[in-house]
């Protein structure tokens, strides 16, 4: 039976799901990369101006998967609500997901913050791909990791949600800066540089609320019995041991376009991916971060 979620931003991805067809499918060149085992990916904020759509559309494409976890923001609802905004590269994506998701990989969604709308869907399929609270990953080699998208874990989004709402509206102003600033070095034929990663780097109250941040996700997933964690939110990758359980971080698309990914023989990486780098090998045109310890 044919149902249509009551939210716009849910009814703009159901109508991708209605007008994809195997006769209007994209050729998808999965056989010219090599297949990884998982990837997860977070913090997109499709329906924004801020979300790299076209640098993650070759992103996927360069990166076939047998796990694909979207660990929340995926779609901006709170920005939908201020301003509708919702291009057909945003639709492009969610046909590539689709795509991916009939074609064999296994597609989980965890909701955010920014997408909290979509909570009242856990435990439902929509279009082949699983909406849950949380999961488990178990890597090739044995790691139990939590998947979340770390907004339980963020005082401000649970106590005062007005206050996060102010915070999102100045987020939205520097990435809005960000796309100029970057188009300009993209003139100068300079590469892509985070301004807002940068501030958030230099505000010492932002690094502590980092690493307390991190403290709490891996204390909890520890106490789950849980060998390691893997979220989102903060939009800061990360990986690192804190007190025996692994911490990682996929960090975010809109601003580092960065993503976590398995490889077969279960090794994790943080890949910060460079746009138009989709014609060469994965594992060669992603900058690759290595697991540190502390």
């Amino acid at each position: 039976m044919a149902f249509a979620p009551p939210h716009p931003a849910l009814a703009s991805a159901w109508v991708a799901t209605q007008t994809l067809t195997p006769d209007t499918d994209e050729p998808d060149d999965d056989g010219k990369h090599r297949r990884l085992r998982a990837v997860f990916i977070s913090d997109l904020h499709l329906g924004t101006p801020g979300c790299q759509a076209e640098a993650l559309l070759d992103f996927l494409k360069a990166h076939p998967c047998d796990h694909l976890y979207l660990l929340g923001d995926i779609i901006d609802g709170w920005q939908l609500r201020r301003r509708w905004f919702w291009p057909q590269t945003h639709n492009d994506v969610i046909q590539k997901i689709l795509r991916q998701a009939r074609k064999g990989t296994r597609v989980v969604f965890v909701p955010g913050n920014h997408d909290e709308f979509a909570r009242h869907f856990t435990s439902h399929h929509f279009g082949g791909v699983e909406v849950v609270h949380d999961a488990v990953h178990v890597t090739a080699d044995g790691k139990r990791l939590w998947l979340i998208h770390g907004d339980h874990f963020d005082g401000v989004i649970q106590y005062a949600k007005w206050l996060a709402y102010v915070g999102d509206t100045l987020y939205e102003w520097t990435l809005r800066l960000n796309r100029h600033f970057n188009s300009a070095r993209a003139r100068l034929g300079l590469p892509y540089w985070s301004l807002s990663q940068y501030l958030k780097h230099k505000v010492k109250t932002a690094v502590s609320f980092v690493t307390r941040f991190e403290e709490a996700v891996a204390e909890e997933a520890g106490k789950r019995g849980h060998d390691g964690v893997v979220c989102g939110h903060i939009h800061r990758a990360e990986m690192r041991t804190i007190n025996g359980i692994l911490y990682c971080n996929d960090g975010d698309w809109v601003e580092s376009l960065s993503a976590l990914v398995e490889h077969s023989d279960g090794r994790l990486e943080v890949v910060h991916w460079t746009p138009g780098a989709s014609a060469a090998p994965a594992t060669t045109t992603s900058t690759v971060t290595p697991l540190s310890h502390t």
